[in-house]
């Protein structure tokens, strides 16, 4: 997968990372290296699976799209 993320130089140093497609996904870091590094872990975090997520209701339906 491959998604866009924005770095924004910080006034303080470092920097602001996002990811735009994702909302809420952001990071940061005191180099660009560790705010790639960062947002990478982030996204991981963002995708990853809650097990409540998986809890359906009776009459819930499951279906599948490609994006």
């Amino acid at each position: 997968m491959r998604l866009r993320v924005v770095l924004v130089p910080s006034e303080e140093g470092g920097y602001t990372v996002y990811v735009p497609s994702l909302p809420g996904c952001i990071s940061e870091g005191d180099t660009r290296e560790e705010a790639l590094k960062n947002i990478r872990e982030a996204i991981d975090l963002y995708l990853e699976t809650v097990e409540d997520d998986l809890v359906f209701s009776e009459k819930a339906e499951q279906v599948e799209i490609a994006v």
